[in-house]
């Protein structure tokens, strides 16, 4: 299934259970506690829990999107098209954008 589709379906889900007219700043506490437990996959090498971590934090990310009233699609492609002519250098394993090169 394509990224798409299964965009769609997230958002079906969302609007079935009402999480589409919910308040996002539980969306966001929500957020922050996906990305814990990616953080805690990653720390111990669970590489299950990463995957399933990554996942919800693309779900959440859809779900507060919508109750912002913002398409995530739209989201991504605006983040795309500021990075996509970066320029820049890896630092101690990190990408670091040429401004903050210094």
């Amino acid at each position: 299934m394509n990224l798409n589709k299964l965009t769609a379906n997230i958002e079906q889900w969302a609007v079935e259970r009402g999480l589409d007219e919910a308040e996002p700043e539980k969306q966001m506490l929500k957020l922050v506690e996906e990305v814990g437990e990616l953080a805690e996959g990653m720390a111990k090498g669970n590489l299950d829990q990463v995957i399933d971590s990554i996942g919800d934090v693309y779900v959440v990310m859809t779900i507060l999107s919508m109750q912002l009233d913002l398409d995530i699609k739209d989201c991504i492609n605006d983040a795309y098209e500021e990075i996509k002519d970066r320029k820049g250098k890896m630092k101690n394993g990190v990408f670091v954008k040429e401004a903050d090169l210094e």
